[in-house]
């Protein structure tokens, strides 16, 4: 356990009643927000900056966290090289140990020290196995990290255009050749545009209400982000009347969504997400799993599927969704991250795949 002096008691409480205690590490902050977990091993400075867990307090299921601390900012392409955005995006951190004592080559700080840089509040020293087990059987939750028994109200983020809220305010270029496309920032990861800068494409990367059909372009892909996908109307409706024109579309994770919805098809919200490195998914009709990294809370609901688009994948765990795929026309959604940052990239294929879908 980390030797941390002063130690100051909080505690964790879930809108069943449920409390939780531990000690906090971090900023002290009262917070409120949407308990979730991941399973993932490594990779939580990626993980704390993925937009798509804006408004959410992250519960890390593996024991000890914070023993290869925090990397500098480095930028490549002007973007930030080891995280997925410019900041923490959640809400609160609980994990089991805490390693106040980091080691690595590339850290520059503690994870305590860069959560209290972002004003964010950590609580370790907590049974987050039996807050999982409970996560998973009662389904995902609202909490509260509280320290003096302060008064703050449940928040539910989902009720918010929370897409709204972290996309970026104004369209964003970035020149690489005269291949060009267009990306709806719903909540973009970094490595979505680092993997298409290294494929030698333009980006022009739009807020998620940005009418981009008056761009030209060779292919357009929906980003990532968090929460309801039906929240974000204005992209829906313009995602519809880019299918009519017939433009290659690439959704991702939120984006798949949002392109089943544009589609015709409806979507749902699972009971406790997926949230992990090591989901496997089968692309239907191969009978081929890939081992997939996710993080997300909705999925789209493939009875609903128009007859002419079919489901490309489904989770080997729970046979939810995990991607769609016109039958004769160039538009593709994959529910998991190809783009990986953390976890496995057996799926990059996908990009390599919508780019000869934009010759």
């Amino acid at each position: 356990m980390a030797v941390i002096e002063n130690k100051q008691k909080c505690k964790i409480i879930l809108e069943d009643g449920s409390i939780f205690h531990g000690f906090s590490f971090g900023a002290k902050r009262p917070v409120s927000g949407e308990v979730v977990f991941n399973t993932g091993m490594v990779g939580y400075p990626e993980s704390l900056t993925d937009l798509s867990y804006h408004g959410q307090i992250l519960v890390l299921t593996y024991p000890l966290i914070g023993n290869y601390g925090i990397p500098g900012y480095e930028k490549e392409e002007n973007i930030l090289k080891f995280f997925e955005s410019d900041k923490i995006q959640i809400q609160g951190l609980i994990i089991s140990d805490y390693s106040e004592n980091f080691s690595h080559w590339n850290a520059k700080k503690s994870l305590s020290d860069w959560l209290k840089e972002y004003d964010i509040p950590g609580v370790y020293d907590v049974d987050t196995r039996e807050l999982t087990k409970k996560l998973r059987q009662n389904g995902t939750m609202l909490g509260k990290i509280i320290y003096e028994n302060e008064k703050i109200e449940f928040v539910d983020p989902n009720k918010r255009n929370l897409v709204s809220e972290v996309s970026c305010k104004k369209p964003i270029l970035y020149k690489k050749s005269k291949k060009k496309i267009i990306l709806i920032d719903c909540g973009v990861k970094n490595n979505i545009i680092r993997s298409f800068l290294k494929r030698n494409y333009t980006i022009l990367r739009v807020p998620w209400n940005y009418n981009f059909l008056q761009e030209k372009t060779d292919g357009i892909i929906i980003s990532n982000g968090p929460g309801d996908p039906k929240k974000c109307d204005a992209t829906i409706k313009n995602v519809k009347k880019a299918i009519e024109k017939n433009i290659p579309i690439l959704g991702i994770c939120l984006g798949s969504q949002i392109l089943g919805l544009a589609a015709g098809a409806d979507t749902y919200k699972l009971k406790f997400g997926h949230r992990s490195h090591n989901q496997p998914c089968i692309e239907t009709g191969r009978n081929r799993c890939y081992i997939t990294s996710q993080n997300h809370g909705y999925a789209i609901n493939s009875d609903t599927l128009p007859e002419d688009w079919r489901e490309w994948f489904y989770n080997n765990n729970d046979g939810t969704n995990e991607g769609i795929i016109h039958i004769s026309k160039p538009f593709f959604g994959a529910q998991f991250h190809p783009e990986a940052s953390p976890g496995p990239d057996d799926t990059e294929f996908l990009f390599d795949m919508f780019t000869r879908a934009m010759k």
